[in-house]
């Protein structure tokens, strides 16, 4: 039973809430019950009550209330690879926006690459949002995965609804105040947009992912 502080899995948890180690050790922090996977081995389960005292483990937790499981993981142990459809995300630096895309990528079966500048999906928040999708959910590099690139924009694309589904694709989106730069939609083989009757001008980068993958999801059906 820890009952210390100083205790040396309590101060690796702490550590690791830091990008910066994160990527330095190649490990990351899943807080609850709910997030933490079965066929996934831990480097190191701390369980409230069982193996660390309760107060203990709520002092290295980031959440306002304290769960009763804390694991850590391998980065090397996540999916890595791409598939048929694919989000590729252009400096997406909200680690909410990006748990959310993880977690429509994982109901729709669609991969995820990650450009530089992107949020760490191995961060407290995106691993909240994800809701385990990290754990289901092949990452890759943003010009790795194969197929025709869509970029994703406001408006000007073509319709969603009438995008050409064949294929692999790789729906291309930026983050929201910046877009995507000219240089991306240059490298992309079209653009398509959302159409929006009620009059807005433009959605959330998750929201417009999320109804991205349904839209397709739905033409193959």
């Amino acid at each position: 039973m820890i009952t210390s502080r100083d205790n040396e899995r309590l101060k690796l948890v702490r550590k690791l809430h830091d990008r910066r180690w994160r990527d330095k050790l190649g490990l990351f922090v899943v807080e609850g019950e709910d997030l933490v996977p079965d066929d996934v081995d831990p480097v190191e389960l701390l369980i409230a009550g069982e193996n660390v005292e309760p107060s203990l483990l709520a002092e290295v937790s980031t959440l306002a209330h304290p769960p009763r499981v804390i694991a850590v993981y391998r980065r090397d142990d996540l999916p890595r690879g791409t598939r048929p459809v694919t989000l590729a995300l252009w400096r997406v630096g909200d680690p909410g926006n990006l748990g959310t895309l993880l977690r429509a990528a994982d109901a729709f079966g669609a991969g995820v690459a990650l450009s530089d500048g992107c949020a760490d999906p191995t961060g407290p928040k995106a691993l909240r949002a994800s809701m385990g999708a990290i754990f289901r959910v092949p990452l890759s590099g943003f010009e790795e995965p194969a197929g025709r690139r869509v970029a994703l924009v406001p408006n000007g694309g073509v319709p969603l609804p009438e995008l050409d589904s064949g294929g692999e694709i790789v729906l291309v989106l930026g983050a929201e105040r910046e877009g995507l730069p000219h240089d991306i939609l240059d490298r992309c083989d079209e653009q398509a947009s959302i159409p929006q009757p009620g009059g807005g001008d433009s959605l959330n980068v998750a929201l417009a992912g999320a109804i991205a993958l349904y839209e397709l999801a739905r033409e193959d059906r």
